[in-house]
């Protein structure tokens, strides 16, 4: 694979909703990345064994640095509550704490309990209910 290839395939991923992506072509080379708020993409191709960190400009690091983000662990479909009967278990401006339970996926028909790793404050609710989610998509904003 070329470098400019390389070098697009990078900024298509750093403009996608993708978190993470692992290639392999015949010739034996493997392009991992995978794109976090704070380290931005990291590419390392197992035939050199280089790993390159390239900073990707997002919205949420120019955001302040108190903002956390809940991020879906799975892909599978997102529900505010353990029924639609019932109120969603926390909604913006919520005060919520680590181990709290903040949502459910759905993932090949298993309910999985979301717990929130922060102390503090929704500040934005970042899907709908029923919406699907990907591994890494962000789900709440806690500050």
């Amino acid at each position: 694979m070329e470098y400019k290839e390389i070098k697009q395939l990078m900024k298509d991923m750093g403009d996608s909703k993708l978190s993470s992506l692992d290639i392999e072509f015949p010739d034996g080379v493997k392009i991992s990345m995978t794109k976090t708020v704070e380290s931005g993409l990291s590419v390392v191709t197992a035939e050199k064994q280089i790993a390159t960190t390239v900073e990707i400009p997002t919205k949420q690091e120019t955001q302040k640095d108190d903002i956390k983000t809940i991020t879906s662990p799975m892909v599978g479909t997102f529900y505010a509550s353990s029924t639609p009967n019932n109120p969603p278990y926390v909604k913006q401006g919520d005060k919520i704490h680590k181990g709290q339970v903040v949502c459910i996926v759905e993932a090949m028909k298993l309910m999985n309990e979301i717990e929130s790793e922060f102390d503090g404050e929704i500040v934005e609710v970042c899907v709908k209910d029923g919406d699907i989610v990907e591994y890494g998509m962000p789900l709440f904003k806690i500050k």
